[in-house]
């Protein structure tokens, strides 16, 4: 079997674009890999489309270790964020293939599975107006739902320090979040690297009542030295990991024990097998692992390959019930929480198809999406703009 070729579908909303990568082979079997892009959809099919000529075109799917080996490292520049990710969707796609061909899951040949059901949390539910009241029947109607999770940032455009004011309003939200969902839903807190450490040490002490069970991001995470200083000052457990983008760069995370957390993306680490790899390395740190998972039906799925197969995996983030709801009609066989749980797939590969036709009700957009901007939570890139 030998790849022919790829073609790339962008569904777009106005504040994420989901690129979706289909592979072809000379035996009609196709598979499909997503990523979703903040402001470099097109830099990444700029990517693809030099990657399908250089990497892709006559290489055996099968042969996903050496293809991800090729499309890292074959172009000798280091590999970033818009490579990993092209790699990502590539990667997943061979997946797929090998599965379909094989007649199993994709975590079926990693090692088996070690779950039926993975926990899930919602994200994308509060775009509503930032006062308790809001956000208290916002997170209800999520629990009516049936999830046992959710997470929030709080904290509006804070940005290194948060006044006292501030500090007072943003904890209110989560009191009334944390009344709405009662004391035996995980509440998950959000910085999305927002503070100084002395700010987040601060804020963490303050949250401490509404027992989150992480605080995620709670500096910028160019620099771990600021994380392991909050992480030696709180009792709440530190997640963080989306924005690294080499599974070898959480080397020295991992080394400095600032990080309970892993939340690397399948979608920008370079796929599933990097993803696992990465998995069993935090297994040996006592690490836990809960991926980022910003985008559509087919990186979840892909994510949930992971799930089965991974033991110290903890719980997959899901926007797609809240935020562009309808963007799941264009996977067919999307995941879908029940009593707050994705049940794992049996059916081969990855478990689901890309709805070409459905894609196409959803162009591309010049979506944009700035978390620094004025009601950035009710993910409306115009009404945020300043």
């Amino acid at each position: 079997m030998r790849i022919t070729g790829i073609s790339t579908h962008v569904v777009g909303t106005p504040w994420r674009n989901l690129t979706y990568v289909q592979v072809h082979t000379d035996e009609g079997i196709t598979g499909v890999g997503e990523t979703r892009m903040l402001g470099r959809t097109d830099a990444l099919l700029g990517y693809l489309r030099e990657a399908e000529t250089n990497h892709l075109a006559g290489s055996d799917p099968f042969a996903v270790e050496d293809l991800v080996r090729r499309m890292k490292y074959g172009d000798y520049g280091r590999a970033g964020e818009i490579v990993m990710s092209g790699i990502a969707c590539v990667e997943m796609a061979c997946w797929d293939i090998k599965g379909k061909a094989l007649g199993v899951p994709v975590w079926q040949l990693l090692g088996g599975k070690v779950t039926d059901r993975v926990k899930a949390y919602a994200n994308g539910w509060y775009t509503v107006e930032r006062t308790p009241e809001a956000f208290h029947k916002a997170a209800s109607t999520v629990v009516e739902r049936g999830y046992r999770a959710l997470k929030l940032d709080p904290f509006g455009t804070g940005h290194f320090e948060l006044d006292h004011a501030e500090t007072l309003h943003s904890l209110s939200l989560v009191e009334a979040v944390r009344d709405a969902i009662g004391p035996e839903t995980e509440l998950l807190v959000e910085m999305h690297g927002r503070f100084s450490p002395a700010t987040a040490v601060r804020i963490a002490g303050e949250l401490e009542r509404f027992h989150p069970s992480w605080l995620e991001e709670p500096v910028p995470p160019e620099n771990l030295k600021a994380l392991a200083k909050v992480a030696e000052k709180t009792r709440l457990p530190i997640a963080t990991g989306e924005r690294i983008h080499d599974r070898i760069e959480f080397r020295e995370l991992f080394e400095s024990q600032a990080a309970d957390i892993i939340q690397p993306d399948v979608g920008h680490i370079g796929g599933i097998g990097e993803a696992r790899k990465l998995a069993a390395t935090a297994e040996t740190h006592y690490v836990l692992i809960a991926p980022h998972n910003v985008g559509g039906s087919v990186l979840t799925a892909a994510s949930l390959q992971l799930a089965g197969c991974t033991p110290n995996f903890k719980i997959l983030e899901h926007f797609n019930d809240f935020a562009d709801a309808e963007i799941k009609k264009v996977v067919k066989g999307a995941p879908q929480v029940v009593d707050g749980y994705f049940q794992l797939s049996h059916e081969p590969g990855l478990g689901v198809e890309l709805d070409i036709e459905a894609a196409a009700e959803f162009p591309q957009q010049q979506a944009h999406f700035d978390l620094w901007a004025e009601g950035w939570e009710k993910r409306d890139p115009k009404g945020g703009r300043q």
